[in-house]
């Protein structure tokens, strides 16, 4: 009977021991600091290819919201996406919608235009291409293939591009934990073209 007491004291012992053990490891947190500290060096390195790249772009529209770089330092902590119109594209806007952005009264307006060039996640050409839609932090964008040989709009076949409100995708690159998307013109609704020169959107 001694021997089976003891037996039994041991093996609780061993169990309590066990349990002991698998209680204490401590558990791995994600460090939030660090996460925040990466996505603001995303936002810094993606700030510093627009001015370098889409010179035009990122000073008549991205530099003036800084609202949405602080939105996404906050909210984007899994990446994001960048519509970014070439120079070639910011230019075939005509002189006077480039005075237009340049002017301070119209602010609002280029800040809702920068809004539709951005999305809170980030989104590849072939997410895209299959998605029919996108929403921006500006509102959705449609989304479609663009095609070669048409006419107007009618035949012609798929030729694997994007179309985003109607401008094409022309070559994305990855940086960090964002994808840039390049654009052959901007994607911003037309309608926004309305409230240039006026002291507010109402």
């Amino acid at each position: 009977m001694k021997s089976i007491a003891a037996i039994l004291v041991l093996v609780n012992c061993r169990f309590q021991n066990t349990f002991a053990f698998q209680v204490s490891v401590p558990t791995a947190k994600p460090q939030r600091a660090s996460s925040c500290h990466v996505l603001h060096d995303t936002i810094s390195d993606v700030q510093d290819v627009l001015k370098a790249d889409y010179p035009i772009f990122f000073k008549l529209v991205m530099s003036k919201n800084s609202d949405i770089w602080k939105s996404l330092n906050k909210e984007s902590s899994g990446g994001f996406t960048i519509f970014a119109p070439s120079d070639a594209a910011m230019e075939s806007l005509g002189t006077k919608k480039l005075n237009q952005l340049l002017d301070d009264r119209n602010r609002e307006a280029a800040e809702k235009i920068a809004a539709y060039h951005v999305v809170s996640e980030p989104v590849g050409a072939w997410d895209l291409l299959n998605s029919g839609g996108v929403r921006t932090l500006g509102g959705d964008v449609k989304v479609g293939k663009s095609k070669v040989g048409d006419f107007f709009g009618f035949g012609g076949k798929e030729d694997g591009g994007v179309l985003l409100n109607g401008a094409k995708i022309t070559q994305t690159r990855e940086i960090d934990n964002c994808i840039l998307h390049e654009t052959d013109a901007i994607i911003s609704p037309e309608l926004l073209w309305r409230y240039m020169d006026q002291l507010r959107i109402l």
